[in-house]
């Protein structure tokens, strides 16, 4: 998308989200002038109703939930969470022209790959890029994502909706519990969970489904988006998991007396192999996924 193109968009945007005429956000929905429950958000919040459900109880968010996220655990979600945010944007800023993706592109808005390199950057220096540690669910996930936005750009809707509207809904109370439990005197670290440009997160939902709902798939492509939030939801899944056991075994060669400290991951060898594992995995699952 050209620069002056994205600019009339984004200005086209804002005054939507600034004064949204819910005739305009009613004509929108295809489900207005066919089945109830037709429009994509809510087929889509249907048919990951069960996932949403494992994923809010994955050992890693319920610490979350019960105020219990530590130091070790945050830094290495940041790094996941920049790796998968990294493959997203780019693959969004690359087909934003697609008529799938532009209704919903906002950069502006969402775009959360800035945030998170001011929070890692604040927890490791300024050399954070050398210490990024992932399991190999993030691998996959990235993988995925670089998959379809060169073949399939418009299950990124999929992904887009699942991150970016999942973010949106929780970062005010997450960015609250993460700065209690970790004891941070100010808000510095939790970027991430700051959306400045979004004045108000329930109109701006309204404005996002809406947009989502008016984009134009033929049957086959609107039940493929289905599956692929189906998909999202079980790859944050195994990326949870999957972070949750790279932290067990740190810990328990923490407790072993190996010295890996709260603020870096490389010191232990026990740990070291623990990381070699996993990108291992991460080729065998490309094989596996077809990625």
């Amino acid at each position: 998308m050209e620069p002056s193109q994205r600019r009339d968009n984004f200005r086209l945007y804002r005054q939507d989200y600034r004064s949204p005429n819910m005739e305009t956000l009613r004509s929108a929905r295809k489900g207005d002038l066919g089945e109830a429950g037709s429009d994509l958000s809510e087929q889509i919040k249907l048919a990951t109703k069960e996932n949403h459900v494992r994923a809010e109880n994955t050992e890693l968010m319920l610490s979350y939930q019960k105020g219990q996220i530590t130091l070790k655990q945050y830094k290495v979600l940041m790094f996941s969470l920049y790796e998968i945010y990294k493959a997203l944007e780019e693959e969004l800023d690359r087909n934003s022209s697609h008529p799938a993706v532009a209704p919903i592109y906002f950069p502006q808005e969402l775009a959360r790959l800035e945030s998170l390199e001011r929070d890692l950057e604040y927890f490791f220096g300024h050399d954070w890029e050398k210490r990024v540690i992932v399991p190999a669910a993030t691998q996959r996930y990235k993988q995925r994502l670089r998959k379809i936005g060169q073949e399939n750009p418009e299950l990124l809707v999929a992904h887009a909706y699942t991150r970016y509207l999942g973010d949106l809904s929780g970062g005010q109370v997450l960015g609250k519990i993460t700065q209690k439990s970790l004891g941070l005197s100010s808000k510095e670290g939790l970027s991430f969970f700051s959306f400045p440009g979004v004045s108000s997160p329930n109109r701006f939902k309204q404005l996002y489904r809406s947009r989502m709902n008016s984009v134009e798939l033929t049957e086959g492509e609107k039940a493929a988006v289905l599956e692929e939030a189906v998909e999202a939801f079980e790859l944050n899944i195994q990326v949870f998991d999957d972070l949750q056991k790279m932290l067990s075994i740190a810990t328990e060669t923490d407790q072993s007396g190996s010295g890996v400290g709260a603020a870096g991951f490389t010191a232990s060898p026990v740990l070291q192999l623990t990381v070699g594992l996993c990108v291992a995995l991460a080729t065998v699952g490309a094989a596996v996924y077809g990625v």
